[in-house]
Parts: C-alpha cells; sequence; structure tokens
C-alpha cells in the first residue's frame, strides 16, 4: 500500500477476489493455448468469470472506498445532529418545567404575604374598634329618667352606634341622617317641632318603647332609631336615600 492511501478492508477484500477470479479465468485460457496437440483439454467456462479489466485499479478502488467512507461519515454526523438536538430539546423542557414552577411558588408566596397582610390589617382594625366600644361603654352610664345626662363625646356616641348597628355600611348611612338631625347630640331639641335626641323622634317619648331612659341614654335612642328605620325603610340605607330626596325622614 503506498504512503498516504487509505483503502479499506472491504474494497481490499473486493479487489483481490475480483483479481483472483480474473486470473483464474485467464490462467485456464493460457493453458489452452499452450498444451500439447493431441491432448484432451478440459473446456473452462469463463463466461461468467470477472474478467481482470474489470477489476477496479487502484484509484478507483480508493475512490469506492472514500465514498463509502464519506456516506458513514455523514449518517454519523446526523445522528449526533439529532442526539444534540434532542438534548437540547430535553434541557429547554426541562428549564421551563423549573422556570413554571418557581413562578407559581412566588405567586403562592405573594398571595401568602397579601392574605397575612390583610388578616393583620383587619385585625388590628377590630381590635381599634373594640378598644373605641370599651371606652363608649365605660363613659355611657346606665340612668333613668331623674337621673341626670351624663357627658359622651360625640365621637363615643359614634362608636356606640356602630357597634349597635353591627353593620359598617348601613352605620354610615344611619350616620350621615344623626349628623344631619342632631349633629350626634344626644340632648339635642328642635325648638320648632320638639323632635328630641340623636334620631330626632317627634314627639321624643316615643323613644320610651326602647328603654325609660330615652332622654338620657344615647345607646336607647340609636336602639330605637335603628328599629325605626327597619321597619319603615328596610334598612338605614333605605332611610338615608329617602332623606336625601325629602330632607326628612
Amino acid at each position: 500500500m503506498l504512503e498516504g492511501i487509505h483503502v479499506t478492508r472491504i474494497s481490499v477484500r473486493g479487489v483481490a477476489v475480483a483479481s483472483a477470479t480474473a486470473v483464474t479465468a485467464v490462467g485456464a485460457v493460457v493453458g489452452m493455448a499452450s498444451g500439447s496437440e493431441g491432448k484432451t483439454t478440459q473446456t473452462v467456462d469463463v463466461a461468467g468469470a470477472t474478467l481482470l479489466a474489470e477489476v477496479p485499479s487502484g484509484a478507483q478502488a480508493q475512490t469506492i472506498s472514500d465514498n463509502i467512507g464519506q456516506q458513514a461519515t455523514a449518517q454519523q454526523a446526523s445522528a449526533d445532529a439529532a442526539a444534540k438536538a434532542a438534548a437540547e430539546q430535553k434541557a429547554a423542557e426541562e428549564a421551563a418545567r423549573q422556570k413554571a414552577a418557581a413562578d407559581a411558588q412566588a405567586k403562592a408566596d405573594a398571595q401568602a404575604k397579601a392574605d397575612a397582610d390583610a388578616k393583620a390589617a383587619d385585625d388590628a382594625r377590630k381590635a381599634t374598634e373594640a378598644a373605641n366600644r370599651s371606652k363608649a361603654r365605660s363613659a355611657m352610664t346606665a340612668v333613668d329618667d331623674s337621673a341626670p345626662a351624663v357627658s359622651v363625646s360625640p365621637g363615643s356616641v359614634q362608636d356606640l352606634a356602630r357597634q349597635i348597628v353591627g353593620n359598617d355600611a348601613q352605620f354610615q348611612c344611619f350616620s350621615q341622617i344623626v349628623k344631619r338631625e342632631s349633629g350626634w347630640d344626644y340632648t339635642a331639641t328642635n325648638k320648632g317641632s320638639g323632635a328630641y335626641g340623636l334620631v330626632q323622634a317627634l314627639p321624643g317619648s316615643k323613644m320610651a318603647s326602647a328603654g325609660a331612659d330615652w332622654r338620657t341614654n344615647p345607646a336607647t335612642q340609636i336602639k330605637w332609631g335603628l328599629s325605626y328605620m327597619n321597619s319603615r325603610y328596610g334598612s338605614p340605607c333605605g332611610a338615608w336615600s329617602f332623606w336625601q330626596a325629602h330632607n326628612w325622614y
């Protein structure tokens, strides 16, 4: 083999077999030509044999070998590329899965924090309202008709009303009416009509149905006013809607 020329095992074997076949055929022909006259000569059928001329030369054999090698190399490269693409696809899918999981966890953490913050704010609001109600109750003194009026700040009366009404939205409507009727003064008296108290009951004695201390106890007036608004208008907000349209209720 010449230096620099590489022939695969398959190509060398093919050339060797072809060469051997061709040599056998040529030898048979030569034997017929040189044999002595009169001797029986065995006839060899060389029709199906490979002629020496058909055997690839060294350059042709190398070309065939190179072609086979190039095909194998191309197939291997294609397989490597497919394997690489599959690995990259798998890595991308795993990265996407991990990102989705991280995003979901971050969202869950943010929601949990928001819920915790909202609960803390609600707890603080409730604690403040409870403290205000306690303060309002401390400022109140149970009295009867003969007892003098107690001094209670409008803010304490509002806290008491918020507690009695119960619903914040309904309390806001109740507050709008009381603010305009008496300015949260439970001793307010209308000189013209004689209406009395926080809700300006006319006559004020109507509030006795809620308690004998209606003149001096804001809680009694609030309870009567809430009952009146519920029975006549369905709710404090119903009463406030009517008041806005008529300036009375």
